[in-house]
């Protein structure tokens, strides 16, 4: 698989390092909540539970953050960050529209497997029961990704490089559904693909009729 994806998070803060500044505190937070949403994958992350893992009072993460659901708005909005700044590297080296789209799909693919908390909040199991605005924020920032690799496609069309009758929002679609059934398997039950298969089931998806 493709090796351009942003590192996972770093490990739970250590205890060692309350007297952090604050924006450092808010980071510890939030990679707190995402090693704890991957070690969990079947709970639900209170704030209680995270106050204890930090050992701190659950008052102290409200200084922070005015609620659970920015904590969740922080860690989507590290994710557009993350896999936009993919896109746009991938745009500004492969000259060749195919080959974006298809580095675009597998960087979110990438970057699901390297941090599995985020790829829960991708999936929106982890946003079962929170606000009903992250999980539109998400399906938007989704949507963005989708109309993204369609560009992509439509650059491919005018180089020549797929044939008649190609339609580049009906592959995009293909190609973000296909994706998102990764993320729901990676959620389920941790399962990945080879990047041999992954590869091979993309470009299927990219040049089936």
């Amino acid at each position: 698989m493709s090796d351009i994806a942003e590192p996972a998070p770093a490990a739970c803060w250590s205890p060692q390092r309350k007297r952090a500044p604050a924006g450092q505190r808010r980071q510890q937070i939030l990679q707190c909540l995402a090693g704890m949403l991957e070690e969990s994958p079947a709970e639900r992350v209170t704030t209680a539970a995270l106050a204890a893992r930090l050992q701190v009072s659950e008052a102290a993460l409200y200084r922070h953050f005015a609620s659970k659901a920015q904590m969740f708005e922080a860690l989507i909005e590290f994710i557009e960050v993350s896999l936009f700044g993919l896109a746009a590297q991938i745009e500004t080296q492969q000259p060749s529209g195919l080959a974006q789209a298809l580095r675009m799909v597998q960087a979110l693919l990438v970057f699901a497997e390297r941090n599995p908390g985020l790829c829960r909040v991708l999936e929106g199991d982890a946003l079962v029961g929170e606000h009903a605005r992250l999980r539109q924020r998400v399906h938007l920032l989704l949507a963005r990704l989708e109309a993204r690799v369609r560009q992509s496609l439509k650059l491919a069309e005018q180089q020549g490089e797929v044939g008649a009758g190609f339609d580049p929002g009906e592959r995009a679609r293909w190609l973000l559904t296909y994706a998102r059934g990764c993320l729901a398997r990676r959620v389920r039950d941790g399962a990945a693909l080879s990047e041999g298969a992954e590869q091979a089931a993309l470009l299927s998806l990219l040049a089936g009729g």
